[in-house]
């Protein structure tokens, strides 16, 4: 079969959905490739590098859709583009089912195959596949870049002979994955960054990036990122006014802001008022990711940048990846080169449209006439959610009685212990000579005050030297104690040469703990 990628007709975008390296890698699969000609050229591709790579390039868009049985492409596509589809193709794009009926029923009456791109599900083994987090990812690292370069200072603190430069202050609304892209880059630029997201569960991501997590002074159990695919919900109306009077008291204090909150199918909600940018200081920029939803503040128009009348600069961009096409073409060819994988288990250029898999399934729209949005939930949950614990908090009185309980327990399994090896050794005694009993009394004994001693050492001294080692020499040791002063020479040397070698084992078994241990130290 082949694979053919179009030139994308949606006015601006510079992506391709095939690069000449993801082309190599499908056709290891089986397939054949090939591209209208100029596809790659606003990404960098050209003509020459695909033909270079065994693709083959067709000058008009009817004649590749015509050559071709899969078709890849970024973008939504058009009326046009859908007329051109037959029974026998296979459309694999981002497609927007929740608002493309049309779409999906022009592709029915097609009786094509519609593998949307954005409908993969978020769960591990999919990853690969996530085209919605690859350009996430980018429109995260992106927004930061508009934002320093519509921003009159530097992102890191500076001490100069010209005087002192302090760090900006940027918040990132929203801790997915442009999000956490955002944070990384602010962060690795200098800034003070601060993250807020209605899911403390990322808290700890966001604090391992080096920015610090906005709390809210609200108790409020939010929904599972599990229940919701990975996804935000929607909050209460209690939450969201504490959420907005938390940002009206950060409005003041930060240079940039960064929002990218949005729910899929949804308009973005309004996080950044009209007050708000109105407090933040002249200079000061906003970045709206979710400008193609209706934006999260209030002022954003969309595809546009406006400056305010104190000041504030609010850029609503739409199409960030579109800004490194190269980079995001060549992730994008890559979630689509791993979701052919999937599709072509056999390697034998034969697509496989296995309706029993997960992801397959869940990214179809359209199968064999048939409309297959919205999919059913995967059997495998998007984040493995913890089952939470609740510990009961016990009384003093309920501390004593366990206590107390645990303590009577150890206490009767000792004295089980002892009086069981009392009883074995007297029934050893009415056999044994007496000779063998005085050896093998002082035996037992070395052993049990051993285990004492090493069970009472806390876990965390517990090195491999430490824990057996030590134990086992100082049994030798007592036993060698023991006959040293024997009368024969024979056995004074070896009782001699075993507290040697034993007590280096043991020092050095300390002299090793104490560096091990000061590894773990602020010096």
């Amino acid at each position: 079969m082949k694979i053919g990628t179009p030139k994308e007709v949606f006015e601006g975008e510079n992506r391709v959905a095939m690069t000449p390296d993801s082309a190599k890698q499908l056709m290891k699969l089986g397939y054949e490739c090939a591209v209208e000609a100029g596809a790659g050229a606003n990404a960098g591709f050209t003509d020459a590098a695909y033909e270079a790579a065994g693709v083959e390039v067709l000058k008009t868009p009817a004649a590749l859709w015509k050559a071709s049985d899969i078709i890849a492409k970024v973008r939504q596509p058009d009326a046009a583009e859908l007329k051109r589809l037959t029974k026998d193709k296979t459309l694999i794009s981002f497609f927007n089912p929740a608002g493309n009926d049309d779409g999906m029923s022009a592709a029915k009456a097609k009786k094509a195959n519609v593998i949307a791109m954005e409908m993969v599900p978020r769960i591990s083994r999919a990853q690969k596949m996530d085209a919605l987090s690859s350009m996430a990812n980018i429109a995260g690292y992106r927004a930061v870049i508009e934002a320093g370069n519509n921003f009159g200072r530097f992102f890191t603190g500076q001490i100069t002979a010209a005087g002192k430069v302090p760090p900006a202050k940027v918040l990132v609304v929203g801790a997915g994955v442009a999000g956490l892209a955002a944070i990384g880059t602010s962060t690795s630029l200098g800034a003070i960054t601060l993250a807020f997201d209605v899911r403390p569960e990322v808290a700890e991501q966001v604090e391992s990036m080096g920015a610090e997590f906005v709390y809210l002074d609200f108790e409020e159990e939010q929904a599972d990122g599990a229940a919701t695919g990975g996804y935000a919900a929607v909050s209460s109306p209690e939450f969201r006014e504490a959420q907005l009077a938390k940002f009206r008291e950060l409005a003041p204090e930060v240079d940039i802001v960064i929002t990218t909150a949005l729910i899929p199918n949804r308009e973005a909600p309004e996080l950044w008022t009209e007050d708000m940018v109105a407090a933040m200081k002249p200079g000061s920029v906003i970045v709206d990711l979710a400008a193609e939803k209706g934006g999260n503040c209030k002022l954003t128009v969309m595809d546009e940048k406006i400056v305010t009348e104190n000041g504030v600069t609010i850029i609503g961009y739409t199409d960030f990846p579109s800004r490194m096409a190269s980079q995001a073409s060549t992730l994008y060819a890559t979630n689509i080169r791993h979701m052919m994988t999937d599709l072509t288990p056999e390697k034998d250029g034969q697509i496989n449209h296995d309706m029993e898999d997960d992801v397959i399934r869940g990214a179809t729209v359209t199968f064999e006439g048939d409309i297959t949005f919205p999919p059913p939930p995967p059997k495998v949950a998007a984040i493995a959610a913890k089952p939470k614990e609740v510990v009961p908090e016990l009384t003093r009185e309920e501390q004593l009685a366990a206590e107390a309980a645990a303590f009577k327990a150890q206490t009767k399994q000792q004295v089980m212990l002892l009086g069981g090896g009392g009883a074995l050794i007297l029934l050893l005694g009415l056999v044994a000579p007496a000779s063998f009993m005085q050896h093998f009394i002082v035996f037992v004994l070395a052993c049990f005050v051993g285990f004492q001693v090493i069970w009472g050492v806390a876990h965390s001294l517990h090195t491999p030297l430490m824990a057996v080692t030590n134990a086992i020499s100082s049994i030798i040791i007592l036993g060698a104690l023991m006959q040293v002063g024997s009368g024969s020479w024979l056995v004074i040397v070896l009782a001699g040469l075993s507290i040697f070698m034993a007590g280096i084992n043991i020092f050095g078994g300390f002299l090793v703990t104490r560096r091990m241990l000061a590894m773990f130290q602020k010096s």
